[in-house]
C-alpha cells in the first residue's frame, strides 16, 4: 500500500491508494476521502492485514495508554503498531510538527491494531499538563489503561493526575515501567513507589492487584519479570486481552453513543470522534442530540470512519464497542449523546477542565506590521479563532470586543502552541501579558493552584525553595532522591509560577526537573512579586550595531544580536536592575583621526537569549505586548514613544 499525504495550510488530505492482489488475476484500487484531524500529519503506512472492522461480533478492547510527559508512551504505542504490522520501522505517531520538535505529544490520536482475533483501539493520550482535560475525557470512552511510568523518575505529578482519574472511574489499570535499560533505572523501587501512590489514592482492592510489566518501549521489548529474555511486545497484548474487559457490543439496542473530542474536514465540517455505547449506527441515519443541559436537535449521519492502524477507514454501519468518527453534525459537542429517540437515558456528561489563564489577541500594529505575515487583518485573525473552537476544547474565547478578542486557555504552553501553529500558517499578530483567571466563590476571592514536583542538585534546593517561598509556595514534602538530587513537592499559586522556568534553569544550571499540574482554586494569597530585571527599550529605529551591543551587554541580557533590524520601543533586552532603560542599540564608533591604545580591541559579544513564544510569554510585563510573525518573536512596549510612556505612567 502507498498513502499519499499532502499538507495543507489548514488541514492534512490523506489518500489511501493501494493494490491488493486478488485469486482471479485483478487488482483492487481503494481511495479514502480526505480528512482533517486535529492538525496531525499521517507518514506513509504499510499495507495491513484485512480484518472485519465493522462486523457486529468482533471482540473488541478499548484501551488508552497514559503517563507523565516523556515516559514514553507514545514509543510504546508506535511499538505495538508496529510488532502487529500497521506501521513501518521509523514511524511515530507524533506526527505534528510541533510534536516531533518537541518531543511531547500535544493532540490525543486514535489508532487501532487487530490481535489473536481482537480489535484492540488505543488512544495515546498527551503528557503534559496543560492538555490534562484531554485525558480526562478520553478516559470516560474507554474500558482500562496502560499506565507507563519511568523506571528511573518514577511517579511524576501528571502520574499522579491520570492514575487518579483512572481510580475514580473504577477502571484497573495495568503498569508499564518503560525504559529500563538506563544505567540509573532502578525497576524494583519504583514499583513500590508506583504501588505506594495507588495506596495514597485510595485504590480498591481490586485496583492494587495491578500486573506490573517490564519494557524497553524504544526497542520494542516487553516482559513480565526482569529475569526474562524479552522477545517483543506480546507480554502487554497479551496482558491486555487478559486484564481489559471486552466491549459490550449489544448491537440490537437502541443506539446510544458519546462523542469525546471533536475532527475537522474541510468538506465535511465538525467530525464527532464517539464511543458507540449502545445499538448500531449507519449511513443516512436520522439521530437526535441531546445533553443534560436540555439541548435537543436533529441530524444525520452523513458518513461513518473507522480506525484501521492510523488510516481512518469509511464503513456503512457502526456497531456498540466501536470507537468511530461521525460527519455530518455541526452542532454536536463533547458530552452529548446521540441516539435515536427522545425516550432513551442521556449519558452522564463530560466535564471540560474550566481554563485558568487569559490574554488578549490583537492586530498587531508595530512598525514592522506587514512585513512578514500573510494573514495580518482583524476579520482573518477571527476567523482563525473561530476555526480553532471547532477542535480545541480547552480553549475559550470572547468575541464581544472588535479590535481585540480575550482568549482563555489551560495554561502558558496551550496559548504557545496555538500561537506557534498560527505564525507557522503564515499569521501575524500580537498578545497582551498572560493574566491568571481570578474568581470569586461565595464571596470569597480565589486563585488556581498547582502541584509543583521538582527534582533538583542538592546544592541548588536551598535557592529553589527560598525562590518559591517569595512566590507564596509551600512546601508539602521533601524526600532524597538518587545520584545527588532532591525530590520537592509544593503547592504555589499559579501566577506565582508565570516566569519562574526560566528562574529555574538557571538557579539548577540545567539539572533540575520542573513539573507541574492544576490542583483547583483556592483562597487569593494576595500581591506576587514576579520580576526582578526591567526592560532595555530602543530609543531610535534601524540596524543593531556590535560596538553599541559590547556596551549594553555588561547592562543585563540582550533578546537580539548585531545587524537586527530595531524599531523605537522594542525591547532589546533586559536590565540587571528592576527598571526601564532607553537604550541606543544602532549607535556605531565615531571615526576620527586621533589614535587611542583601546582602538584595535576586538569586540566579544556573548550569544544573545533566544526570544520564544513560551518565553516571551513568561517574561513580559503586563505594559509590553509579544508581537509574534512568522519569521520573528519580539517583545516591545505598548506605547513606543518615550515621552508618551513616561506620560502614561503619571496617569496610572
Amino acid at each position: 500500500m502507498y498513502t499519499y499525504c499532502f499538507e495543507m495550510s489548514i488541514g492534512v488530505y490523506i489518500f489511501d491508494i493501494f493494490l491488493i492482489p486478488a485469486h482471479n488475476g485483478y487488482a483492487k484500487k481503494r481511495a479514502m476521502a480526505p480528512f482533517y484531524f486535529s492538525n496531525t500529519f499521517h507518514p506513509f503506512l504499510p499495507i495491513s492485514p484485512i480484518y472485519p472492522f465493522s462486523d457486529s461480533s468482533m471482540h473488541i478492547r478499548n484501551i488508552a495508554i497514559i503517563a507523565h510527559v516523556d515516559h514514553g508512551k507514545t514509543t510504546l504505542t508506535d511499538g505495538l503498531l508496529k510488532q502487529t504490522g500497521y506501521a513501518q520501522e521509523g514511524f511515530s505517531m507524533d506526527t505534528n510538527a510541533l510534536e516531533k520538535e518537541r518531543g511531547i505529544t500535544i493532540y490525543a490520536k486514535n489508532a487501532s491494531l487487530y490481535y489473536k482475533d481482537t480489535k484492540i483501539n488505543i488512544v495515546d493520550t498527551p503528557g503534559h499538563a496543560d492538555f490534562g482535560s484531554e485525558v480526562e475525557r478520553v478516559l470516560r470512552s474507554i474500558d482500562d489503561v496502560v499506565l507507563v511510568v519511568d523506571a528511573q523518575e518514577g511517579p511524576m505529578p501528571q502520574t499522579r493526575f491520570v492514575l487518579k482519574k483512572s481510580l475514580e472511574l473504577g477502571l484497573k489499570p495495568i503498569v508499564v515501567l518503560n525504559k529500563i535499560d538506563k544505567p540509573a533505572a532502578r525497576p524494583e523501587i519504583v514499583a513500590e513507589l508506583v504501588y505506594e501512590l495507588f495506596l495514597d489514592l485510595g485504590a480498591t482492592d481490586e485496583q492494587l492487584a495491578f500486573p506490573v510489566l517490564y519494557a524497553i518501549a524504544r526497542e520494542g521489548i516487553a516482559k513480565r519479570s526482569l529475569d526474562e529474555a524479552g522477545v517483543d511486545l506480546s507480554p502487554i497484548l497479551d496482558t491486555i486481552l487478559e486484564r481489559v474487559p471486552e466491549a459490550l457490543h449489544d448491537s440490537e439496542a437502541p443506539l446510544r453513543a458519546q462523542p469525546f473530542n471533536l475532527g475537522y474536514d474541510n468538506f465535511l465540517g465538525r467530525i464527532a470522534v464517539a464511543r458507540v455505547y449502545e445499538g448500531s449506527v449507519k449511513t443516512g441515519d436520522q439521530i437526535l442530540i441531546r445533553n443534560i443541559k436540555g439541548k435537543s436537535e436533529n441530524g444525520r449521519i452523513v458518513k461513518i470512519f473507522t480506525f484501521k492502524g492510523l488510516d481512518r477507514e469509511e464503513i456503512p454501519v457502526a456497531n456498540a464497542g466501536d470507537i468511530v468518527l461521525l460527519a455530518g453534525l455541526p452542532t454536536v459537542e463533547i458530552g452529548d449523546t446521540i441516539s435515536n429517540t427522545v425516550d432513551q437515558e442521556i449519558l452522564p456528561a463530560i466535564d471540560i477542565d474550566e481554563p485558568t489563564i487569559s490574554l488578549f489577541f490583537l492586530v498587531n500594529d508595530s512598525p514592522f506590521a506587514g512585513r512578514e505575515g500573510k494573514y495580518v487583518t482583524n476579520q482573518q485573525i477571527r476567523e482563525r479563532l473561530e476555526k480553532e473552537l471547532e477542535i480545541n476544547v480547552g480553549l475559550k474565547i470572547d468575541f464581544s470586543e472588535t479590535d481585540r478578542y480575550k482568549v482563555y486557555g489551560r495554561g502558558e504552553l496551550h496559548i504557545a502552541i496555538l500561537l506557534e501553529n498560527m505564525r507557522r500558517e503564515g499569521y501575524e499578530t500580537q498578545v497582551s501579558q498572560p493574566q491568571v483567571i481570578i474568581k470569586e466563590v461565595d464571596g470569597v476571592k480565589q486563585e488556581p493552584f498547582e502541584e509543583v514536583t521538582i527534582e533538583c542538585p542538592m546544592e541548588s534546593s536551598g535557592t529553589v525553595i527560598d525562590k518559591l517561598g517569595r512566590r507564596k509556595g509551600f512546601m508539602i514534602e521533601m524526600k532524597e532522591g538518587s545520584g545527588g538530587y532532591q525530590r520537592l513537592l509544593f503547592e504555589a499559586p499559579t501566577r506565582g509560577l508565570l516566569g519562574y522556568r526560566n528562574e529555574f534553569i538557571i538557579d539548577t544550571r540545567g539539572e533540575g526537573i520542573f513539573s507541574s499540574r492544576f490542583v483547583g482554586f483556592r483562597p487569593f494569597v494576595g500581591e506576587i512579586a514576579h520580576r526582578d530585571s526591567g526592560s532595555m527599550i530602543s530609543m531610535i529605529a534601524g540596524k543593531t550595531a556590535a560596538f553599541a551591543l559590547d556596551n549594553l551587554q555588561t547592562r543585563g541580557t540582550l533578546y537580539i544580536g548585531p545587524g537586527v533590524e530595531v524599531y523605537e520601543g522594542l525591547v532589546v533586552g533586559n536590565t540587571s536592575k528592576g527598571s526601564d532603560m532607553a537604550v541606543n542599540p544602532v549607535k556605531g564608533k565615531n571615526l576620527t583621526n586621533m589614535r587611542s591604545s583601546g582602538a584595535d580591541e576586538a569586540l566579544k559579544l556573548s550569544p544573545p537569549w533566544e526570544l520564544t513564544i513560551e518565553r516571551g510569554l513568561e517574561i513580559m510585563s503586563g505594559d509590553e505586548f509579544l508581537e509574534v510573525t512568522p519569521t520573528c518573536v519580539r517583545l516591545r512596549k505598548q506605547v513606543l514613544n518615550e515621552t508618551e510612556r513616561v506620560r502614561v505612567s503619571r496617569k496610572k
